[in-house]
């Protein structure tokens, strides 16, 4: 088939090197527009952009898919399917319309469970033990599509959602060239979403990855994993800012109180409304990310000290 394929960060790249190494034909690649970057705050392409441009791909960067400009385009090319993974923009029925077998999007959750925008990351936070993957046609609700095919992916004990993300990416890219070859052939049939199981995947704002000591230790684990890269887990020491990486929860250990620090040999605790966490790197601002017990050694700990 004749493809346009939309996408933007790293979590599309593994799709689109598939359909780049596969049968079809990738006439173009519809991206976010380039974003400053870097220290100099320069303009910078997308990944998949970048991708793109480097295998002779025709790049399209609307400003918004409503733009008669890319429309007239797209209609030009006359692609047969636009295959979409995380690209990052709401998708106009003048532009569904386009494609004869319509826009066939991957995303990361066992649909109709956790539709919205950050699929993973809720899963993890919500202590899901299974999620997965599953290509269905866009339609004007959200994530609400008939479904072509899912894949599903174990949540292990320690995931951070960069990691679960990661090997969703992979395996979905190798679903969603499934799902492109079965439209080709005319053997798959999408079916509608049950009615029942449906959960929405708001995404995680800064302010989510505040940690509250007040929370149970399970509770916090997952936040911060679930938080890991971004938005990005954090605390309060002193009235600065300080950055958290995945923790441990440590439930043989003291009963702290919530916030309390308690540094030892080769690991700190922290309390929480259960048993503690062993706190893991740490970034305080405008420093480097180091290990728990450097940074305690540092600050010189005094008095009641605590994370808030």
């Amino acid at each position: 088939m004749r493809l346009v394929f939309a996408g933007t960060p790293d979590t599309a790249l593994p799709a689109l090197t598939a359909l780049l190494g596969s049968s079809h034909e990738v006439a173009a690649v519809v991206t976010r527009p380039d974003r400053p970057a870097g220290r100099g705050r320069r303009l910078s392409p997308s990944p998949v952009a970048a991708l793109a441009a480097e295998a002779g791909v025709e790049v399209l960067r609307p400003a918004k898919a409503r733009d008669p400009e890319f429309l007239d385009r797209l209609r030009d090319i006359a692609p047969d399917c636009c295959p979409v993974v995380a690209y990052g923009a709401l998708l106009p029925p003048e532009a569904l319309g386009i494609p004869r077998h319509g826009w066939v999007n991957l995303h990361f959750s066992l649909l109709p469970a956790w539709r919205g925008a950050a699929p993973v990351q809720r899963a993890i936070l919500h202590g899901d033990d299974v999620t997965g993957a599953a290509t269905f046609q866009i339609e004007e609700g959200l994530d609400t599509g008939p479904v072509y095919g899912v894949l599903t992916e174990p949540i292990q004990p320690t995931d951070t959602s960069g990691e679960l993300l990661g090997r969703l990416a992979v395996a979905g890219a190798s679903l969603l060239l499934e799902t492109m070859n079965g439209i080709e052939a005319g053997v798959l049939e999408p079916r509608q979403q049950p009615s029942e199981g449906v959960s929405h995947a708001a995404k995680l704002t800064p302010e989510d990855g505040h940690v509250d000591w007040k929370s149970p230790a399970l509770h916090i684990d997952r936040l911060v994993r679930a938080c890991t890269p971004a938005p990005g887990a954090w605390t309060n020491f002193r009235d600065t800012r300080v950055k958290l990486g995945p923790v441990r929860p440590a439930p043989g250990s003291d009963k702290l109180s919530p916030g309390e620090i308690l540094p030892g040999k080769n690991e700190v605790l922290v309390g929480t409304a259960t048993h503690p966490v062993a706190l893991g790197e740490v970034q305080p601002q405008g420093k480097r990310r180091m290990a728990a017990a450097d940074w305690v050694r540092g600050v010189n700990l005094i008095g009641k000290d605590a994370l808030h």
